[in-house]
């Protein structure tokens, strides 16, 4: 029986960092055993949109890491959103900024994606997508269509025709399919070309759409896209815990104020930064394959983005401990959940 794990610093290649007091009181938690995390773009007031934006926001990023009492290894990795009127040449200044990736919401799937992407096969963003590829940025997706009569929970099946025509139409741009909540998603993603991956939160190998509104509406489980069904958690279990370095971590670690979940239209998003190693040690221990974490999530990510993989390690020891009711202003993942796993 493990009482110790030892894994090399992760990658966590889907962050919400936020901006302003809450982007100083969050990113310690993920600074402290993740080298890189991939700083999403749909921040507001301002949205990451511009080379400018990206230097703007990496500097924030950067100063909030600077004030932090104790200080690890780590590198934001910088993303601009995609939209409708992105042109090549912003991709290309974007890209000069250091831009790593450029980030498609649809318009209407989550938390400010009011000004999404309206329209995947238009000319124009052909045009960008292919400067994107030329570039060698990543395309990552929010893979979810917001469309009449279809529901929430629907979603995402309706956006993987999509998905083939983007890595058929270009083979060699990167996709990253983000934090997928379905077997036909994981499915789709096995099918495609090597060009095709996907992240998967911890979140989503814990929770089913019973977890949400199946005992009462519980507000700090609401997501996009939202957990499904039994099916569908078990087989991302599955593929997570298989060593197909298509899939990785990507925990979409989103943190909104505890008042702005508990409210009448609460905002989405699971604060799951500060337990992700902990949490995702007794999935895969349950899962029989605890010494298939280090490749999930500290190697299959920077493979698929051709980055070197991190320098040092986190230990992981077997002692219970209490998740916090309350971080600072946000609620945590699993909060007054007892735990077997923490950092030493």
């Amino acid at each position: 029986m493990n009482e110790k794990i030892t894994l090399r610093r992760l990658d966590d290649m889907h962050c919400h960092f936020r901006i302003g007091s809450l982007l100083k009181e969050v990113l310690p938690f993920t600074a402290q055993y993740a080298s890189r995390g991939i700083a999403m773009p749909n921040t507001r007031p301002r949205a990451i949109l511009t080379g400018n934006d990206v230097i703007w926001y990496r500097d924030e990023i950067k100063r909030a890491f600077d004030e932090m009492p104790n200080r690890y290894p780590f590198e934001p990795l910088m993303t601009v959103e995609i939209r409708d009127n992105t042109t090549p040449q912003m991709i290309a200044e974007a890209h000069c900024a250091g831009a790593v990736a450029g980030k498609v919401y649809p318009l209407g799937v989550t938390t400010n994606s009011d000004e999404g992407l309206r329209d995947f096969e238009n000319k124009k963003i052909s045009e960008t997508f292919r400067a994107m590829q030329d570039a060698g940025m990543l395309l990552l997706i929010h893979g979810e269509l917001d469309r009449e009569r279809i529901l929430v929970t629907k979603r995402e099946e309706v956006f993987l025709p999509t998905l083939f025509k983007l890595a058929e139409k270009f083979p060699n741009l990167k996709i990253v399919l983000e934090h997928i909540s379905t077997k036909a998603a994981a499915e789709s993603v096995q099918q495609l070309g090597k060009n095709v991956a996907a992240t998967i939160t911890v979140h989503h190998l814990c929770l089913t759409l019973n977890d949400v509104v199946g005992y009462g509406i519980q507000p700090h489980h609401g997501c996009m896209p939202m957990p499904k069904d039994f099916d569908d958690r078990d087989m991302l279990i599955a593929v997570a815990t298989s060593d197909d370095p298509k899939f990785f971590l990507g925990s979409d670690t989103a943190p909104h104020p505890r008042e702005r979940k508990e409210c009448a239209k609460g905002a989405c998003g699971i604060y799951t930064a500060p337990v992700l190693p902990q949490v995702l040690a007794e999935v895969f221990e349950k899962a029989g394959r605890l010494d298939r974490l280090e490749n999930f999530v500290s190697r299959f990510g920077a493979d698929f983005y051709s980055l070197p993989l991190n320098d040092g390690t986190i230990s992981l020891i077997k002692s219970e401990w209490i998740v916090p009711e309350q971080i600072g202003s946000v609620v945590p993942f699993r909060a007054g959940a007892k735990l077997q796993w923490q950092l030493a």
